[in-house]
């Protein structure tokens, strides 16, 4: 979508032909913001069983043409259960609406149904999201068909009062829109477009005041002592890179904020091979590091008090001549050795690198972002993301975060008695548990634990919300950008 704005005044004065309102599912429901006519309005619509459920349409042709020639409810179900999600998952239906009478533009009266500044600055954001992150395809590699809809150029939104707090919210909900369309658009891209070179070069991009990117080669790594990031990407064409990128604010930074990325730009399980099915998608393994990217974008905008530092492990897993073997053990930047019994177990690996350097620099708070383990899946389904760290604090701000962006997350204990399955004999540590496949997602957690020293951490197994099989909302199959909004969230407030 080219355009969104928000517009003050009365809707009787907005001039055009196609206005839409929400309503919700009471007995008698109306139009939010369109008093009296709303809810005649919302009553003949119910009379043509329009029930007002979440997303639910309804297209009005009003004999008077007020308060304007084609009126569309959308549903927000029960006044009750309304939120920021709601709103957010409700608006897509506007724009799609809008895509199908083929609308260079439309109008929306926003519901205004906050009752705090907060409550308000969170609901414009809200509906500026879900037009936004709604409005996004991927689709440079398809030819154009007839039946594809014109693209909305421009939405707007109508309130009764546009004040600077609603103008800045707006212009959030862009920044970390934007930052999420980012990240979808380096998970789609085909693996072998976007392997290491590409994805540092990405980064690359982001290298200008105030941000600084430091790329470090396979040569560089190799005089670092990283064996666990080169031991992974030996199989493959492209050799391994670690990006550094650097945030500084202008003034003094309150804290040092490190976040940690898993980029594997295709794993397809190196010499310990997936089944062909399971690397369909395996794309997507490079998720945590394009979410770090996606977020270090829109810290210049944002223009947050933290120094944030955003490092980027990246590498692709293949079964070359010379990829490593199970039974090989690699070295990590903290000195401390790993037993490789399961090759495709290559995540945690780049992690223990980049995650030992990172807390190397002494962060107030390192957070990793990774899809680690298909246990998470299993554990959690494919909306949840696994959270489990040392810093509670952090943890209750990722949970709290989560809910007001529409990210789900639940916290999993780094169970101590577990630590013996990740014990090896001729090593520190193995990079698999037991035999047995219990605890996966946690064997996950403390091996990661293994590597970031005293410094608060928290973990992120992002293995089932980081990729959607189906159209949801406000996202098309594919990559996410989960969780580019809770990490931006989570910054804001530190």
């Amino acid at each position: 979508m080219a355009n969104l704005k928000v517009v003050p005044g009365d809707w009787k004065k907005w001039k055009g032909e196609t206005l839409m309102a929400f309503a919700f599912q009471e007995d008698a429901p109306h139009a939010l913001g369109l008093g009296p006519e709303g809810s005649r309005l919302s009553l003949a619509a119910k009379r043509d069983g329009f029930k007002g459920r979440e997303r639910e349409t309804i297209l009005m042709r009003p004999e008077d043409h007020g308060p304007a020639a084609r009126i569309i409810l959308i549903g927000l179900g029960k006044k009750e259960d309304c939120n920021s999600e709601t709103l957010r998952r409700s608006v897509p239906a506007a724009l799609r609406q809008a895509e199908q009478l083929g609308l260079a533009s439309f109008a929306l009266r926003a519901p205004e149904l906050a009752k705090s500044p907060s409550a308000q600055r969170q609901e414009v954001q809200a509906l500026a999201e879900g037009l936004l992150l709604a409005a996004y395809r991927f689709a440079r590699y398809r030819s154009p068909s007839k039946e594809d809809p014109p693209a909305v150029e421009e939405a707007i939104l109508l309130l009764n009062n546009v004040s600077a707090d609603a103008r800045q919210s707006l212009e959030r909900g862009r920044i970390f829109s934007e930052a999420t369309l980012r990240a979808r658009d380096l998970i789609n891209e085909p693996p072998s477009r976007m392997n290491p070179e590409r994805l540092a070069a990405e980064a690359l991009k982001l290298n200008q005041p105030p941000v600084s990117v430091r790329v470090m080669d396979k040569k560089e790594l190799g005089k670092m002592g990283m064996e666990a990031i080169l031991g992974v990407g030996t199989g493959g064409a492209v050799p391994p890179r670690l990006v550094e990128m650097i945030y500084k604010p202008t003034q003094k930074a309150k804290k040092i904020v490190a976040l940690v990325g898993k980029g594997i730009t295709f794993d397809s399980g190196g010499l310990s091979l997936k089944p062909p099915q399971a690397m369909e998608t395996m794309k997507d393994d490079m998720s945590g590091a394009a979410a770090v990217l996606g977020v270090m974008s829109a810290l210049s905008a944002l223009k947050l008090p933290l120094e944030v530092r955003g490092y980027l492990a990246i590498a692709e897993n293949m079964p070359g001549g010379r990829a490593q073997k199970p039974g090989d053990v690699l070295k990590a930047f903290n000195g401390k050795t790993i037993e490789v019994l399961n090759t495709d177990a290559e995540g945690r690996l780049v992690l223990a690198d980049a995650l030992s350097y990172a807390s190397s620099k002494k962060p107030d708070l390192l957070i990793d972002i990774a899809t680690l383990t298909g246990a998470a899946v299993v554990a959690l389904g494919h909306l949840v993301t696994g959270v489990m760290g040392t810093d509670a604090k952090a943890v209750r701000a990722i949970l709290e975060a989560g809910r007001d962006c529409g990210e789900k997350f639940w916290e999993l204990p780094l169970v101590k008695e577990y630590r013996p399955d990740i014990q090896s004999k001729i090593a520190d540590v193995k990079n698999i548990g037991g035999r047995r496949g219990e605890a996966g997602t946690i064997i996950g957690g403390l091996f990661l634990q293994e590597f970031v020293g005293q410094t608060p951490w928290v973990h992120l197994d992002i293995a089932g919300p980081s990729w959607s099989d189906s159209d949801q909302p406000y996202c098309p199959t594919g990559g996410t950008g989960h969780p580019v909004r809770t990490l931006l969230r989570v910054l804001e407030g530190i």
